[in-house]
């Protein structure tokens, strides 16, 4: 079949790097001709649409001695090369997927390549091929009207079971099999933030096992030392995978660059969690997702839309850190003689972020209130934020959420009527 690479221009005017994903189809051309290519829209799972070329076609696909050609469907986001596309199964109707450890029950395929995806390292021929070699470790299609290929799925099934520890490889999710109930975190992001948070709930305790997803390519840093010098229970890896199960998933990730206005920072970290949440999220389904990543609040909101998770279990680190110190500043620095536990700092981090006093009883006047609290906010202020200090907060949110420890804490989250305001305005 001819590429036809001007009119794949004419469809791609309004990819930034339209010339480098020509080339590069033309390349994917040459190693799998009878891909078809069209321009659709796609649905993201925040409901947002975008007109983005798809290509379809089948794959080869050798298992025990036959060779099977697996329908796929591959989306390129306009941001391609420099953001991995977004992979499908593309069962006809007589096709049944058999949801396993690289596919979805909706189709859709997670693999170490995307995961680690790097321009120029990482082409679509390559990621196909490692396609390839993952499905012919699990199949990810069966044929619904074959009884030879219906028992040849359940023969699969029993495999499973031995290698996976799946019981039924038919079953509507793979990662709701637990073989017991531990304590599992998942830290996503091997910087700083990331160590921190790693070191700080290994410290305290809280987890029977806990895996730090390093997804760089770089060797440098506290990743490799902590890799060289173990701790117990804590696991490093870059497949995804890896983190199925866990009760907490901590996001510390970040696209920061000296160079990268605010709306650059934000759009490349939407653009980072929207191949990160789904996948997260399909692995620990039961969990709660806790954000760290900047900014806080609207990495938490993307997070929520993105994973289709409840509410309540997509929480972001919001003011903990500052309500914590605070409330220290207050008790045991200034000597007051009212209790610290009573304030709280809530808002947006950074210059937004205010004071606020909780709790029934008027122990104090509110001019009282005002010149203690701004007295002690002139002392926050002078902190900042540290990874390490960062690190010790969310081990402490993570400690509340998995022993259900009943502390109230100052977290970002999606809230309505959060103080009763709104409901009884609407009563007047």
């Amino acid at each position: 079949m001819e590429f036809d690479c001007e009119g794949l221009r004419r469809l791609l005017g309004k990819y930034t790097f339209r010339d480098l994903t020509v080339e590069e189809l033309k390349n994917v051309n040459r190693f799998f001709p009878h891909f078809r290519y069209s321009m659709d829209t796609y649905v993201f799972k925040d409901s947002s649409q975008k007109d983005l070329l798809n290509f379809t076609g089948t794959i080869p696909v050798k298992y025990q001695g036959n060779t099977y050609n697996i329908p796929i469907r591959l989306w390129i986001l306009d941001s391609h090369p420099f953001a991995p596309p977004i992979c499908f199964l593309k069962p006809t109707a007589n096709m049944g997927i058999s949801v396993g450890k690289h596919v979805d029950a909706q189709g859709r395929i997670y693999l170490p390549y995307l995961q680690n995806w790097s321009h120029p390292k990482s082409v679509i021929v390559g990621l196909i091929k490692e396609m390839i070699a993952k499905f012919q470790e699990e199949l990810p299609l069966y044929s619904l009207s074959s009884s030879d290929e219906a028992r040849q799925v359940d023969l699969l099934a029993y495999i499973a079971k031995i290698t996976e520890g799946v019981s039924d490889i038919n079953a509507k999710n793979w990662v709701n099999h637990e073989h017991k109930t531990v304590n599992k975190i998942t830290v996503v992001g091997g910087g700083e933030l990331g160590i921190a948070c790693t070191l700080a709930i290994s410290a305290k305790g809280i987890a029977d096992r806990l895996v730090l997803l390093d997804l760089s390519e770089e060797t440098k840093g506290g990743v490799m030392d902590l890799d060289i010098f173990s701790l117990p229970n804590v696991e490093i890896s870059k497949d995804l995978s890896a983190s199925a199960h866990s009760k907490v998933v901590i996001f510390t990730v970040n696209s920061l660059g000296s160079s990268q206005s605010y709306l650059d920072v934000v759009q490349s970290n939407v653009d980072m969690f929207r191949a990160l949440v789904p996948a997260l999220g399909h692995y620990s389904q039961h969990g709660v997702l806790l954000v760290a990543s900047q900014p806080v609040e609207i990495m938490t909101y993307v997070t929520w839309k993105l994973s289709a998770f409840p509410a309540n279990r997509v929480i972001g680190i919001g003011c903990n850190l500052d309500s914590q110190r605070l409330q220290y500043i207050i008790t045991n620095v200034l000597k007051a003689q009212t209790s610290g536990k009573q304030v709280w700092v809530v808002g947006e981090q950074g210059e937004a972020k205010v004071p606020i006093w909780g709790g029934q009883e008027e122990v104090m006047s509110h001019n009282s209130q005002v010149r203690l609290s701004t007295r002690a906010m002139e002392l926050l202020r002078v902190k900042g934020q540290r990874s390490w200090s960062v690190g010790l907060s969310v081990a402490d949110l993570v400690d509340s959420i998995v022993n259900d420890k009943k502390k109230v804490h100052s977290v970002s989250t999606l809230a309505k009527e959060p103080v009763g305001y709104l409901k009884s305005s609407k009563t007047q």
